[in-house]
């Protein structure tokens, strides 16, 4: 069975999708990508051994503007570019996003059949547009069903997550040995890991120096990964002598290392995010992305929350003192880390790429 997949934009939204090719990949089906080449996806793809071609597709906006006049345009001109792609494909899988508009134009206008992924619990546009032809709709979070048309065949088969992330459970003692010796951390010390997603988030970063004062009594130490494009400032920002420890990190391309030292994460609430801290069976400390459209970063860490696996900061409220009581709070009791590791874990669903696979073959292949 020949299966082409489209999405992209942020790592969040690659790695899914790569996850997915590589499960098709071990059945003997061909896989291969359409992207853009302004995202991550034409690198990530390329770096996993599958074939990419590049497409054209520009973000479909709501408010009036130059790019939402001409992002039809753009959808348009790409159909005639996926055409034979898709042709050539027995299903179409799209991921979501505004990268994948001219895969899903292209299924339907060649009578392909077409599947769709929705990886958070508020669905994005383009998967809503799509839905009703559709042949299936995959869910990460059963919230979202309520988002789509009623007879909308929707499964929930959670949000596919890398196998060196899916594997920090059951390796997790070598891999924090590992951890330790390549980040400088101490073994002795309890970690605290927090990230803004690939990007960074220079809000949260901000926050956690100014909490850095909370914590100088408690055996931590402070892993976190600023992004690229805040790392220097942010190592400025830090005294010589900082207590607890914090250790500034760019970008981490082995996120398991820091998964298997984690006593405690602090993160954005992108969909990929949580799924990852849920297989590892992490307690985490979620401070959702004010702007992601339809508010989906906080549908998506209330989800989390209701399973008892995480506790939720607005952004509006967070700053030092709050989050340096709310990680306090969580440090100082044990039990309660230890069930909402236990929450996320029950939460999670890491048979995610088998399951959305499924989906896919039984859509894609001759009954």
């Amino acid at each position: 069975m020949k299966v082409l997949i489209a999405g992209g934009g942020t790592a969040g939204h690659v790695f899914p999708a790569v996850a997915l090719a590589r499960e098709l990949a071990s059945r003997g089906h061909d896989v291969r990508f359409a992207g853009t080449t302004a995202g991550q996806e034409s690198a990530l793809v390329r770096e996993a051994g599958f074939p990419f071609v590049a497409v054209e597709a520009k973000p479909l906006e709501r408010k009036v503007s130059f790019r939402a006049v001409t992002a039809p345009f753009a959808a348009v001109r790409s159909v005639k570019t996926c055409r034979p792609l898709v042709e050539a494909a027995d299903v179409v899988v799209g991921m979501g996003g505004y990268v994948s508009v001219p895969a899903a134009l292209a299924a339907l206008r060649s009578r392909r059949p077409l599947v769709l992924h929705e990886q958070n619990a508020v669905p994005g546009l383009a998967n809503r547009t799509f839905a009703r032809p559709a042949r299936s709709v995959a869910l990460s979070f059963a919230e979202a069903r309520r988002a789509f048309p009623r007879r909308t065949r929707t499964l929930v088969t959670g949000n596919p997550v890398r196998p060196q992330i899916l594997a920090v459970p059951a390796e997790r003692d070598a891999l924090a040995k590992a951890a330790f010796g390549e980040l400088g951390l101490d073994p002795d010390r309890r970690t605290v890991v927090v990230f803004g997603g690939s990007q960074g988030a220079a809000h949260l970063n901000r926050a956690v120096l100014a909490a850095l004062p909370t914590l100088a009594a408690s055996d931590l130490q402070v892993l976190l990964l600023t992004g690229n494009a805040h790392a220097e400032t942010i190592r400025s920002m830090l005294p010589r002598e900082v207590e607890p420890p914090v250790h500034v990190v760019g970008f981490l391309d082995r996120m398991e290392l820091a998964y298997a030292v984690a006593d405690l994460v602090i993160a954005r609430a992108g969909a990929t995010t949580i799924a990852e801290i849920a297989v590892c069976g992490l307690p985490s400390v979620l401070i959702p992305y004010p702007y992601a459209t339809g508010r989906h970063q906080e549908a998506n860490a209330r989800a989390l929350q209701r399973a008892g696996a995480s506790t939720m900061v607005p952004d509006d409220e967070l700053d030092g003192g709050v989050l340096g009581e709310r990680v306090s709070w969580l440090l100082d009791d044990e039990e309660r880390r230890r069930s909402m590791g236990e929450g996320a874990r029950a939460w999670s669903r890491p048979n995610a790429a088998a399951a959305l696979a499924d989906a896919v073959v039984e859509v894609g292949e001759p009954p």
